[in-house]
Parts: C-alpha cells; sequence; structure tokens
C-alpha cells in the first residue's frame, strides 16, 4: 500500500501535465479541474462571452457544458485550456447581447457544437483576457429529427432562391408598411421550409438603411456596400392554392458605441461572481502604457461543418467510424515546454510582463468530475 500511493500519484501527474521530455522536469502548475466548480463554470462563462464579442457575423454561442478545463497556474494569474460544448441561440452577435440573455433554439432548429479557449484570469490585477479560441458548429442531424417529427421545419441551403426571393417579398411587405425609412437585404441567416396547405418558407436576414425616404425611392442612390447591418427580420412566406400569405417582424440593433471587444476592454471585464475579482474594484485599462507597443494577439475562429449523416458517405463509412465530429484545434506553439506570449499591455506601469502558453492538452480527461451536466441534455445536441 506504501508504494501504491506515490504510483498512483506519479500517473496523475504525467496525465495532466504536459508531456515529458527526457533531461527537463515538466511544467509545474498544471491541474486538472472539476467541469462543475463554480469558479471554472464563471471563468468558462465569461471566455465564450469574449469569443461573442470578437465575432462579427453569426448567432450567439450559449453554454451547454464544460467538457474539459486544465489550469496552468502561473506568477502572475492563471491560464484555462476550457473545452465547451456549446449551443446557438436566437441573438445575432450584431445584437451585442450576453449569451445568457439569449434563447436556445427548438430541437429541430438547432446548431450545437464545441469550442476551445486559452483563457488568462489574473485576480489580484482584476484581469480577465481571451488570448486564442476554435469553434466547430454542426447543425443537428435532420434524418433524426424526421423520424421523431416528420412535420417540423427543417434547415436548409441558405443559397436556394426560394430563400431569397422569400426574404425579398418579405423585407417588401415591412417597407410598404413603414411610413419612411426603406431598408434593403444584406444577407440570409437562416432558412428553413415546411408544407403546411403549400410549401411555407421560413427566413432570417440581416438588413440596412436605405439612404432615402420612401417618397425618394424612384430616384434614389444605392447604399454605400460598406454600410453597416442594423436589424435582423424574420419572415415567411406561404403559398396556398388559392392565395400567398407573407409575414415580417424586424428587430434593430442598439447603437453601439466604440466597438466592444478591443484588446484591453475584453481583457478587463469585471466578473462579479469570480473569486477575487470583484465589480467594484475592477481595473479598466483604456490605452497601453505610452511607449509600450502593442502586441498582435492571435483570436480565433467559428467554423461551420454540414450535418454529420450528410458528411458520411457509405463507400466510406469504415474510415468515418473514427473520424472527429468536432475536430477543434487550437495550439499557439508546437513546443511542448511552451513559449512565451507578451500581455504587457494588459497592465499598467512600464514592467513587461509575459505568460507561458502550453500547447492545447489532448482529451484524455483526469478528472472524473467532467464532462460537467449539461443545461440541455438531449444526446442530438452533445458532442460526442
Amino acid at each position: 500500500m506504501g508504494l501504491l500511493l506515490p504510483l498512483l500519484l506519479c500517473t496523475l501527474a504525467a496525465c495532466c501535465r504536459a508531456r515529458s521530455v527526457p533531461g527537463k522536469p515538466p511544467p509545474l502548475g498544471v491541474l486538472s479541474r472539476g467541469c462543475n466548480d463554480s469558479d471554472v463554470l464563471t471563468v468558462a462563462g465569461f471566455a465564450l462571452q469574449d469569443i461573442n464579442r470578437d465575432r462579427k457575423d453569426g448567432y450567439v454561442l450559449s453554454l451547454n457544458r464544460v467538457s474539459d478545463v486544465r489550469e496552468h497556474r502561473q506568477d502572475p494569474g492563471s491560464v484555462f485550456y476550457l473545452t465547451l460544448d456549446v449551443l446557438e441561440t436566437d441573438c445575432h452577435v450584431l445584437t451585442r447581447k450576453v449569451w445568457k440573455d439569449c434563447g436556445v433554439r427548438y430541437i429541430h432548429r438547432s446548431v450545437y457544437g464545441q469550442c476551445k479557449a486559452i483563457y488568462y484570469v489574473n485576480r489580484p490585477e482584476r484581469i480577465l483576457y481571451l488570448a486564442a479560441y476554435n469553434c466547430i458548429l454542426r447543425p443537428v442531424s435532420r434524418r433524426r429529427i424526421h423520424t421523431m417529427c416528420p412535420d417540423c421545419p427543417f434547415p436548409t441551403n441558405l443559397s436556394d432562391p426560394e430563400y431569397l426571393e422569400a426574404a425579398l417579398e418579405s423585407l417588401a411587405k415591412y417597407n410598404s408598411e413603414s411610413p419612411s425609412k426603406q431598408y434593403s437585404l444584406v444577407q440570409v441567416t437562416q432558412a428553413s421550409r415546411q408544407w403546411v396547405v403549400g410549401p411555407a418558407y421560413f427566413v432570417e436576414y440581416l438588413i440596412k438603411e436605405s439612404p432615402c425616404t420612401k417618397s425618394q425611392a424612384s430616384n434614389c442612390a444605392l447604399q454605400p456596400p460598406d454600410s453597416e447591418p442594423v436589424g435582423l427580420c424574420t419572415g415567411s412566406v406561404t403559398q396556398t392554392p388559392m392565395e400567398k400569405f407573407v409575414s415580417v417582424s424586424c428587430n434593430f440593433f442598439e447603437q453601439q458605441g466604440p466597438a466592444p471587444g478591443g484588446e484591453a476592454d475584453a481583457a478587463n471585464q469585471g466578473p462579479e461572481h469570480l473569486p477575487g475579482v470583484g465589480e467594484s474594484q475592477q481595473k479598466v485599462v483604456v490605452d497601453p502604457t505610452p511607449g509600450l507597443p502593442r502586441k498582435a494577439v492571435p483570436k480565433g475562429s467559428v467554423q461551420h461543418l454540414p450535418d454529420l449523416d450528410d458528411e458520411k458517405k457509405p463507400e466510406d463509412a469504415e474510415e468515418n467510424q473514427h473520424a472527429e465530429a468536432f475536430p477543434v484545434k487550437l495550439d499557439l506553439t508546437t513546443n511542448p515546454w511552451g513559449e512565451t506570449l507578451d500581455v504587457s499591455f494588459l497592465f499598467m506601469g512600464p514592467a513587461e510582463q509575459k505568460l507561458l502558453v502550453l500547447p492545447f492538452p489532448k482529451d484524455e480527461r483526469c478528472s472524473a468530475e467532467c464532462p460537467g451536466p449539461a443545461q440541455q441534455n438531449n444526446p442530438l445536441i452533445l458532442p460526442p
């Protein structure tokens, strides 16, 4: 028994720390954390908030569960390596809404996936900072939804011409009912169809404001191509044997000040529930210290992949059986001993501040508490 405990501790350390290289001790302070720990959930929530803030298109992602987490404690602060299972909400990222204020979609319209994020937390300095992230999303299986609900609307190809036509028809209705301002289509963002008493098309789309009023429509100059979207509309067109029904509703984005998500802004959010970081005590860094250049810091991307059933082909079923459903990769370095990242711009004062960033930990989980409990526990929307 006396030899069993040291052996067990060594095995656990080997699992949770970076790979060992002969002649050099592994990095210290890399811990596997419980995925349902309160401070881990808080860090994960703020990491996802910063991911949403960094994006310019698509829909706000909500946290379904923490799938895995490692904490690398260093002086100062900690670097968290987070694997998050996420769901798309019904809020477009341009609304700048917090993900907790957005509703998740009905199961037949769900888009789900996984994000990996490297997130820096410095409690004494009141700093939270998203160093890098990558996400992969997929729509829920249409085949399995059809088995459960044959009459449910199902998502389809946004480029199909009938959806563009449905968006234009519903927007024309909105413009005809608008007393003055007129709007034009920017992009169809969601589309589905259903057979009711005839074909029915459902669309969501971004709009921008026309420079002209309704009375000027006949001789109005075109809106500059780089004008920003101002709202999101939901429309439908249903064709019956007798007539066509068109509906539309639009929600407009609040006017934004300076775009949130800049380096200093994103780094210094005030999470009132994070131990050691109080909203009333947060330090807000507006600009880096004079003379200290800002460093180019990697951010990330959100990639949409097709329905898993669409991706599988009978002839390569055996190969796909072992394929990774959500192959999210996030490595700022391939050096097993890590590399330093200059984060001096996050701090007041001229002192140079650096983090040690390691390769993203492999998927072997060391904690029996991971993955954590899911907010939406339907296996259709949980990454395998």
